[in-house]
């Protein structure tokens, strides 16, 4: 069979890349072309096009590549219709992924979204073009089940992936341990536009804390050299590249920025702030539009506020400060979040597998009459 995978940014490529070995277990013979990362391709996908090339974050962003953008939806559309694969598998990345899917549904192509948009936070009204134009929507979050079938649309939920991934690298790498002195591990994100925003903020702690050493997770698509200017005369800063989830098993607590690294600290059970802040434009505008009580997947799942949030003009040097301070200092508080932890591990494990899970889900539709 012949697969056709989409994802767009850092935690795509990754499970994507789970996604294909497990693709590769039930179909040996399978050929597999991707848009995605370096670890799709590792796993044996032929990359087309490297996510890095198209990181657009934010609607102004999007605004001043809109050129870039249609002319890389051009070409998938052209890769597409040569390949002619089995089935397109859409991973997350909705502002590509579904104007892609309804051009795959036009040509006759069979399409699976695995990791559902988060439509269930803005734009709900998308479900009505997701249910047009996707044949098997696989959902990641427990809650998104239930969301679906209030619009008459039956998904299937497979479980977390980073449940499984998590846990591989804890029993691999049992040995790390947390050095003596404290380490706080900063994420300020994967694109350049949020890191420039955020990571000063993050850096204005380090006077406050000087018996720390804060570590800094570099994004793998962007050069040292924009860190190293934005950290020099730091001496308790240091910078790590490609050790992610070393960082955060050596880890006491971590500042980080929405999205998965959120869910992904909190599996580590590291104690965390998650951080945002973007352009005035693009906050304002997604305040108006955005519909979610929380930012964080951690506690958007356990439906409480579990983790602190500082957002926009609430990320300041003063607040994130007591946030930390609590986090290393107050027993009863760290205590508190490891409870919620364990209990956000227990929601994301009763799916099983989620990688195997949609692999057998994905193969079987792609042999399907």
């Amino acid at each position: 069979m012949k697969y056709y995978l989409i994802s767009g940014e850092a935690s795509g490529d990754l499970h994507g890349s789970n996604l294909i070995r497990e693709i590769r277990k039930l179909d040996p013979s399978a050929h597999i072309r991707c848009w995605g990362g370096d670890m799709m391709q590792a796993a044996g996908g032929e990359l087309v096009m490297h996510y890095k090339e198209r990181a657009f974050m934010g609607f102004l962003e999007v605004a001043v590549n809109i050129r870039k953008i249609l002319k890389n939806l051009k070409f998938c559309k052209d890769d597409l219709l040569a390949y002619a694969p089995d089935v397109v598998i859409f991973i997350d990345y909705p502002g590509f992924n579904i104007p892609i899917a309804q051009f795959a549904k036009k040509k006759g192509f069979k399409t699976v979204f695995y990791i559902s948009p988060q439509v269930w936070a803005w734009k709900e009204s998308r479900v009505k073009t997701l249910r047009e134009v996707i044949d098997k929507m696989l959902v990641i979050l427990p809650f998104e089940k239930a969301f679906y079938h209030k619009w008459n649309y039956e998904v299937e939920y497979v479980g977390h992936p980073l449940i499984q991934v998590v846990e591989e690298f804890r029993i691999k790498n049992a040995a790390l341990i947390k050095p003596t002195q404290k380490n706080i591990a900063l994420l300020p994100g994967s694109r350049q536009q949020e890191i420039k925003i955020k990571l000063p903020i993050m850096l204005s702690l380090t006077k406050e804390f000087p018996d720390c050493i804060f570590s800094i997770a570099k994004a793998p698509s962007l050069d040292d050299s924009f860190y190293e200017t934005m950290t020099y005369g730091y001496p308790n800063v240091k910078l790590v590249k490609g050790k992610t989830y070393d960082l955060l098993m050596q880890s006491h607590a971590a500042l980080v920025t929405s999205g998965t690294a959120t869910l992904e600290t909190a599996l580590f059970a590291v104690p965390e702030v998650v951080c945002y802040k973007g352009s005035k434009i693009s906050y304002e505008i997604a305040k108006r539009l955005i519909k979610v009580k929380y930012i964080a997947l951690v506690n958007l799942i356990l439906d409480k506020p579990a983790v602190k949030e500082l957002i926009q003009d609430d990320l300041t040097t003063k607040n994130l400060k007591a946030e930390l301070s609590k986090l290393l200092y107050d027993d009863d508080y760290r205590n508190e979040l490891m409870k919620n932890y364990r209990e956000l591990w227990n929601i994301l494990s009763l799916g099983g597998a989620a990688s195997a899970n949609a692999a057998k889900i994905i193969t079987t539709y792609a042999a399907s009459k």
